[in-house]
């Protein structure tokens, strides 16, 4: 869980540069003008960090916590898995969102909506027998412990 902190506080960093610059180059003065532009935006910018810092083994977030990701043999994923495990990664927070729109919730009921997805997915994860996150058993990748040995 710290290290998924920790990852927000970085990803806030890319978020507002690559949101200065699809400003900046659609010539958007008010944020709520371009919304869905700006989201698909954000949506690929995140599937290049995650799936670069990925397949190269970990985010800086992962390597301070002393996480890897690896295939289901051990071995480095490939950018194609990285991008996979990314796009179902999305099952954290989409289906509350996806409800959203047509029952017109208010943020507040939104916001407790995800909250209990993401802590029924989480408890999910207690029936996976590696203890893993649904979207890595899917998407045939682990994390793991990478201590550094003294």
């Amino acid at each position: 869980m710290a290290c998924w902190l920790y990852e927000g506080l970085l990803l806030f960093g890319v978020v507002f540069i690559s949101g200065y610059l699809f400003s900046t180059l659609t010539q958007t003065r008010n944020a709520l003008d371009n919304r869905h532009g700006l989201q698909a935006f954000l949506f690929l910018v995140f599937a290049i960090y995650f799936t670069w810092f990925w397949s190269k083994g970990q985010t800086l977030a992962m390597k301070t916590w002393h996480i890897r990701i690896v295939d289901l043999a051990g071995n480095p994923v490939s950018q194609a898995r990285a991008l996979k495990r990314y796009v179902l990664s999305w099952v954290w927070i989409l289906p509350p969102l996806l409800l959203t729109y047509p029952l017109q919730l208010p943020a507040s009921k939104v916001g407790a909506l995800t909250l209990a997805w993401v802590m029924i997915w989480t408890l999910l994860t207690r029936f996976q027998s590696r203890g893993q996150y649904w979207h890595d058993v899917w998407a045939g990748t682990q994390l793991v412990d990478v201590q550094k040995k003294s």
